[in-house]
């Protein structure tokens, strides 16, 4: 059964334990985790990697049908479900399975995909397809997070807001955030502090750093230190513009993982990158393991922490870690 992702209300009427969540929209997927299955769910939350089920898929199958007297309801998340899992949801769905609700996160899956056909026709399930955000659904998300937040913006505030986004509603969130803990100190806003807030597409000094960083290219990075002379604000921006880019490239090389083309995956990936980045982001795909991405991720979010704690060292925190991989 499909219901598309303006459609979830039915989710609360609807009694089904399998739900395949596809496509480019990663906070669509966490919204309708989180507002449909998480909240108020009192049992216990398993997350799973695809490739964690498929080396041992036996045992998996084996622990979602044994019961014991104690046991509460369950809920699996399976995070970058491919085509690969066709095989035990065929096993699984001949059985009658309570108690345990199963959502599977995917990427952008073709009309031929196996698994989406399967969600698609089968009657115990839903599948769902997410896209980009367009501008009227982002719109709203500002509108609800000032009204819960009692922030006042002004329409070009909300408008700059929104553009910078790219249909991007994590994105969008984080730079909300930003304002509301500005708000502390500060209760109405300019454009132009929008703008230093903002991770700006045309900050190049970030995003460039930020590029080079993860093309190894170690050269450039070091001229990029030396030519600018940034501020604690410009740390932030720095690690915040590097840690979504090393997102994206973790979900570029998943998808090289599963014996796609570079080239193809780059063209075709979501939101798309400008023909001017290809060049680059292929290297930075080239540069890495999908294992050292994921590490490099958890240490930018140390980073992250690191220069929050410590404001004064900031820059130095910085340009030590972009200089050493």
């Amino acid at each position: 059964m499909i219901i598309k992702s303006f459609e979830i209300d039915k989710l609360k009427s609807a009694n089904y334990n399998f739900h395949l969540i596809y496509g480019s929209n990663d906070g669509v997927k966490e919204d309708i985790i989180n507002n449909f299955y998480i909240k108020n769910f009192k049992g216990e939350i398993l997350k799973y990697e695809e490739s964690e089920i498929l080396s041992n898929s036996d045992e998996f199958i084996l622990n979602l049908f044994s019961k014991s007297l104690f046991q509460n309801d369950k809920l699996i998340i399976i995070s970058r479900g491919t085509d690969k899992l066709i095989n035990i949801f065929d096993n699984i769905l001949e059985k009658e399975l309570s108690d345990t609700k199963i959502v599977i996160k995917s990427s952008v899956l073709e009309k031929k995909s196996k698994l989406r056909i399967l969600f698609e026709k089968e009657k115990k399930t839903i599948c769902t397809p997410v896209y980009s955000d367009d501008s009227r659904a982002l719109i709203s998300i500002v509108y609800n997070f000032t009204r819960v937040s009692n922030l006042k913006l002004s329409q070009e505030i909300v408008n700059i807001l929104v553009e910078r986004s790219k249909g991007d509603r994590i994105f969008l969130r984080n730079e909300l955030e930003k304002l509301k803990n500005l708000s502390l100190t500060k209760k109405k806003f300019s454009t132009s502090d929008i703008i230093k807030l903002s991770n700006l597409a045309e900050n190049f000094t970030a995003f460039e750093l930020s590029d080079n960083y993860l093309a190894k290219n170690s050269k450039r990075v070091s001229n990029i230190l030396n030519e600018n002379n940034y501020s604690s604000d410009d740390c932030i921006l720095i690690i915040r513009t590097l840690l979504n880019k090393a997102k994206r490239l973790l979900k570029i090389r998943t998808e090289i993982d599963n014996h796609k083309n570079i080239d193809e995956v780059i063209s075709s990936f979501k939101p798309p990158i400008f023909w001017k980045e290809k060049d680059i982001v292929k290297k930075q795909a080239q540069s890495w393991t999908t294992s050292e991405v994921k590490e490099i991720i958890f240490k930018i979010n140390g980073l992250e922490t690191l220069v929050k704690k410590n404001v004064a060292n900031s820059v130095l925190f910085m340009s030590d870690f972009v200089s050493n991989y």
